[in-house]
């Protein structure tokens, strides 16, 4: 089966802020919509039908693929955020080129399978174990490239600066394969990957635990000079602030704001523990914020502060980061949900709201700003779901929206398009068959490895 089409009939579309009946996107060779025509009661001939609600593609901004080996293995017992990070390393002491590209591969098939078109992949696993380069220092990075590319979804190789095990120390023996040894090794190492017309790179700073502060600015220069992306885990723990406040004085927003880390092309994925300073200086400078609420909830790490940050000037964008699960529209509802629960106020985030978090600004905090919307001239990235399953069936077409982001699941997608590339169709994926099992090998296989 082929898996390009030139012309894509959706039953309903959203655009423009309001749901559409039958509209019809027509793609190019290169992948790109080149229109969109309402109207169209029926499908035209020779166009693909896509019966239900399609979306913009969706995008993961917070990803660490090899985390999914985790899931439901470390839900036995009480513990916290750093005991978890033991199983964690463990998991990650056992990646190698070939289980880094297996393991993303089936990850990334998940996520297509979930609606999702591109991916942030937050890569820090660098070297082999011990800190010893492999002949290619950058095969890790490029087996996630790989995988991408294999699994039909976008990537945005997060390529991240990994130095201390906190304020003042050395990495420890299972941090060591994460390590450079200095900012300058990493940006040396960095220089030597290449985006493509499915990929693109950017730099990450772990976190200010894990990059001391005279490093901060040789990172931030890195992505300035190449117009990439910066992303970096900020104040997830209370911990990490109180640690930041006795070695510097300072919270771990003011360090980076000193140090001109912060900015319209910075995210900061988690911001939860923050200051009201902390807030105002985020989203006075523009800084995205990546909230992960499935994972944030699942480590105990607390609720981010979104309505604050959104007020203040930070667009919201959305990660699954650890992949407790890998669902799209659980992650957008819970902004709205979480606020409910801090406030007791229904109403914070509408459903147009949290789909452009999910879409727009999601591909926009990656360094793909021409995807996130159904227009010409823009990628032809799209999803459709289901409005007839047992949790979205009843709403009239004008709540089609609503019915979506606060009732689907990633069960419910139907169809994923990329580049106009037809990867998910009738809720299968056309190049990884069979994505459960093959899933299922890699973990089993990872798990398996001493």
């Amino acid at each position: 089966m082929s898996l390009t089409a030139q012309k894509y009939w959706t039953e309903h579309v959203w655009l423009n802020g309001t749901v559409e009946p039958g509209v019809v996107i027509t793609t190019t060779p290169a992948g790109l919509i080149s229109s969109v025509a309402l109207g169209a009661e029926e499908p035209p001939a020779g166009a693909v039908a896509l019966r239900g609600l399609t979306l913009p593609g969706l995008a993961n901004v917070h990803s660490h693929a090899f985390h999914r080996a985790l899931r439901s293995a470390v839900q036995v017992g009480s513990g916290t955020f750093w005991t978890w990070r033991k199983a964690m390393y463990d998991t990650a002491s056992r990646l190698d080129p070939d289980t880094c590209f297996e393991l993303g591969r089936a990850v990334y098939a998940e996520m297509a399978l979930a609606g999702i078109t591109c991916v942030g992949e937050f890569h820090y696993v660098h070297h082999a174990p011990g800190g010893v380069r492999y002949d290619d220092p950058n095969v890790m990075g490029e087996a996630l490239i790989a995988a991408a590319a294999e699994a039909g979804i976008r990537i945005t190789l997060l390529d991240t600066c990994y130095l201390a095990a906190g304020f003042g120390e050395g990495p420890v023996r299972t941090q060591l394969r994460f390590s450079d040894g200095t900012a300058d090794a990493w940006a040396e190492r960095a220089d030597a990957l290449r985006g493509d017309g499915n990929t693109r790179i950017g730099a990450a700073i772990h976190s200010v635990r894990a990059v001391p502060a005279e490093a901060l600015a040789t990172v931030a220069a890195w992505a300035e000079d190449r117009k990439a992306p910066l992303h970096l885990h900020l104040s997830e723990q209370p911990r990490e602030n109180e640690d930041c406040l006795r070695a510097h004085g300072r919270t771990p927003t003011r360090l980076l704001a000193d140090h001109g880390v912060l900015g319209p092309r910075t995210t900061a994925v988690h911001a939860t523990h923050l200051t009201a300073e902390d807030i105002e200086l985020l989203g006075g400078s523009a800084t995205i914020a990546c909230l992960c609420p499935t994972t944030e909830r699942d480590l105990a790490d607390g609720i981010g502060p979104a309505a604050r940050l959104r007020a203040a000037g930070s667009p919201l964008c959305l990660g699954s980061d650890s992949h407790a699960v890998i669902d799209p529209f659980e992650e957008a509802r819970a902004l709205e949900l979480h606020e409910r629960l801090r406030t007791q106020v229904r109403g914070h985030f509408t459903a147009e709201q949290l789909t452009r978090s999910a879409a727009e600004h999601g591909h926009a905090a990656l360094g793909w700003p021409e995807s996130g919307r159904l227009e010409p001239g823009g990628l032809a990235d799209f999803t459709t779901v289901a409005l007839d399953s047992i949790r979205t069936v009843g709403p009239p077409p004008r709540l089609a929206l609503e019915a979506v982001v606060f009732a689907a699941t990633s069960a419910d997608v139907r169809h994923t398009v990329v580049g106009g590339r037809h990867i998910v169709r009738d809720g299968t994926h056309q190049l990884v068959h069979n994505a459960p099992r093959v899933l299922h090998k890699a973990v089993a296989t990872l798990r398996s490895l001493r």
